[in-house]
C-alpha cells in the first residue's frame, strides 16, 4: 500500500486536478480486493452514495491497539479515496486515530474541495467510522 507520505509527494507534483484524479484512481486500482465474505452489512460504511467496506483489525495493547484497516469501493474514484483513508489512518494506536483529523491531511492536498459534496459525504462517513471505532477502544 502507498505511504500517506508518498500520496502527499506525489499530488505536490500533479497539478493539474485531470491527473489528481487519475492517480486516486490508479490508488484504487493498487488497494487490494476485499474478499466477497468480508462485503458485509456489519463492514458496509453508511452514507456513501457508492458501496464501501471497511473492516478493522486490532492487535497489541487491548486498551490502545494498533488498528489496521481494509477497504474496497464499487466506484473506481471512491476506491482511491478509500485507499487515501487507509494510508492515513492503518498502522496508527487507536488514541493516534481518534486524535488525528484526516481532513487536515485533504486539505493540505487540496482533496475536499474538489469532490463532489456525495463524495466528500462519503469521505467524512469512513473517516467518522474509524474514528469513532478508534474512540471505541482506545481507553483514556
Amino acid at each position: 500500500m502507498t505511504s500517506l507520505e508518498q500520496i502527499i509527494d506525489d499530488f505536490s507534483f500533479l497539478d493539474d486536478w485531470e491527473d489528481r484524479y487519475r492517480y486516486v484512481i490508479e490508488l484504487g486500482k493498487a488497494l487490494p480486493d476485499l474478499p466477497d465474505d468480508k462485503k458485509t452489512s456489519a463492514n458496509k460504511v453508511m452514507g456513501c452514495a457508492s458501496q464501501v467496506w471497511l473492516v478493522t483489525h486490532t492487535a497489541g495493547d487491548p486498551d490502545n491497539p494498533v488498528m489496521t484497516f481494509e477497504g474496497d469501493s464499487d466506484a473506481h474514484i471512491v476506491r482511491g479515496l478509500v485507499a487515501i483513508v487507509l494510508a492515513t489512518y492503518s498502522g496508527k494506536t487507536a488514541s493516534e486515530i481518534a486524535a488525528l483529523d484526516a481532513f487536515d491531511v485533504f486539505s493540505k492536498i487540496g482533496l475536499v474541495e474538489h469532490l463532489s459534496s456525495q463524495r466528500a459525504n462519503g469521505l467524512r462517513s469512513m473517516v467518522n467510522r474509524i474514528r469513532e471505532e478508534a474512540r471505541v477502544r482506545a481507553v483514556a
